[in-house]
């Protein structure tokens, strides 16, 4: 047998064609056996979820369909140029046009999506992340509909909020939404598709019925926000969104606190000639040695693109991650036209790069899930344009490092909107890098009696078993280490300034 193998391994080297005829055959095989085993899958679905099943598979079935006909790197290094000066806009240009009086018109043209899929897992919570207080007792939430109802009310317009959540967020949600019921925000919901994990080997679903508990609480994931698409268009509430006369999303991650309603943004989009009407907005922003892996535009066939490090081909990395090279980065605060997105939808034409993420579950079992990005479909849309937007526009929280600075005197509240303290005299936020023993919030929130005072910190490192005092204040570049076994308590009323602490030290009450 292993001759039989060796010599058809080599027959198969030797010609081409029939390489190319074997591989379409396998591709086949693998496309119709992944075809039963959905069916299989979709026999135990029940009622009105069989439906639904139903829509996320013929989802699932396409993009596996391309993933098998994936040959190499998505992208040709040589053909990447750097994107035309007018197809990036400086955010200025676009503020000095200012604003009309009757922008109230615009925003009832707006509805703001939030991407609700994500899990508070990364930093030690149950549940939705968009549930987390990051601000006086405000989630990121609680946040988002203060922002949107403080527009409704200033306009005396009707914007709504809507939320794309996953399985593994729709339900926690929809019970906290019963509170913004008094509030002047209109809040619809719909669900990210469920697609199944595949196993590395065998390139067939793990899930053997549809339960998601049990054996199965592991085997299913949401694909990514770039479902947005076709997820919006399946649940039926684009077509009705359009029908009140909404024309555009302004769509961004619930945990950047920076992506709120943008007046001068929304005038340029509705202010396009109509032959010229801009279907796409990517909001960018410098890069600094922080962003290296983030997403950059560039100029590809013609159109503008989205290039992300999973694109890059292993040599060229490096150059990806210059910061002379690709200047700018992708915020994910995107502005997109809803009647595009259903052209789009419809014609079948919206094509995304696929990104395989491989996992471990089940103790040890290799898998995969197939995603897309939101962002990688601005290839698709007529006119898309980016714009260069100050890096206050970009503040994400996805660590409890991220969190100190939000929590900070460095920002103030104002109708659910963080603006940087006027008393600070430098833009730029704090470079923060908190230890392991702060990376969960219970653990964290213990560790500080009061958040210390860092309008004048450059730079925080903490390290090891360590704990703030009362109305401690940083300033400079502050580095704190607590070796192993070893503990220091920073005293209440503290002022550190360019200081390096290290070793034990224990304060007791008496």
């Amino acid at each position: 047998m292993s001759l039989y193998v060796e010599g058809l391994s080599k027959e198969l080297h030797s010609d081409p064609n029939k390489m190319a005829e074997f591989q379409e055959v396998m591709r086949q095989q693998l496309e119709s056996s992944m075809q039963a085993e959905l069916e299989k899958l979709l026999s135990t679905a029940k009622g009105a979820e069989a439906e639904v099943s139903k829509k996320d598979f013929e989802g699932f079935r396409k993009l596996f369909q391309r993933f098998l006909q994936v040959k190499g790197p998505s992208v040709e290094w040589a053909k990447i140029n750097r994107p035309p000066e007018d197809s990036i806009q400086p955010y200025d240009k676009i503020k000095a046009k200012g604003i009309p009086d009757n922008i109230a018109d615009s925003l009832n043209k707006l509805v703001v999506v939030k991407l609700n899929g994500g899990l508070g897992t990364s930093m030690g919570c149950k549940g939705p992340k968009s549930l987390i207080s990051v601000r006086n007792e405000n989630t990121f939430l609680d946040l988002t509909v203060q922002q949107i109802e403080h527009l409704n009310k200033t306009y005396n317009a009707d914007v709504p909020l809507v939320l794309m959540n996953s399985f593994n967020t729709d339900e926690d949600t929809k019970k906290i939404l019963q509170k913004y019921t008094h509030h002047r925000v209109k809040i619809h919901t719909f669900n990210q598709s469920r697609y199944p994990r595949v196993n590395k080997e065998s390139l067939l679903p793990v899930a053997k019925d549809m339960a998601m508990t049990g054996e199965n609480a592991d085997v299913w994931y949401p694909p990514g926000h770039g479902d947005i698409y076709a997820s919006f268009y399946n649940s039926g509430l684009l077509e009705q969104l359009i029908a009140e006369g909404k024309e555009y999303i302004f769509v961004s991650n619930i945990d950047n606190l920076g992506a709120t309603v943008d007046l001068y943004i929304l005038n340029h989009l509705v202010s396009q000639p109509n032959g010229k009407r801009c279907e796409f907005i990517m909001e960018v922003t410098d890069k600094t040695r922080a962003d290296v892996k983030g997403g950059t535009l560039i100029q590809y066939d013609g159109k503008l693109r989205l290039l992300e490090i999973a694109q890059v081909p292993k040599a060229h990395v490096d150059e990806f991650k210059s910061v002379t090279k690709f200047k700018i980065f992708n915020t994910n605060n995107l502005w997109i036209s809803l009647s595009a997105i259903k052209r789009l939808q419809e014609q079948n034409a919206m094509d995304m790069e696929i990104i395989v993420n491989p996992k471990t579950i089940n103790g040890g079992l290799n898998v995969i899930q197939l995603e897309t990005a939101v962002g990688a479909a601005i290839k698709c849309f007529d006119n898309a344009l980016g714009i260069n937007v100050p890096r206050s526009r970009f503040l994400p929280v996805k660590t409890t490092s991220d969190l100190l600075l939000v929590m900070s005197n460095l920002y103030s509240l104002e109708a659910g909107s963080l603006n940087m303290s006027e008393r600070r005299e430098f833009p730029t936020t704090p470079h923060v890098k908190l230890g392991s023993s702060f990376t969960k919030v219970q653990e964290y929130v213990t560790r500080f009696e009061s958040i210390p005072d860092m309008l004048e910190l450059d730079h925080l490192t903490v390290s090891g078993d360590v704990t703030f005092g009362k109305q401690v204040s940083l300033k400079g570049t502050v580095i704190i280490i607590a070796n192993h076994g070893d503990r220091i308590d920073i005293p209440a009323g503290s002022m550190l300034e360019n200081k390096i602490v290290s070793g034990n030290l224990r304060i007791l009450d008496h």
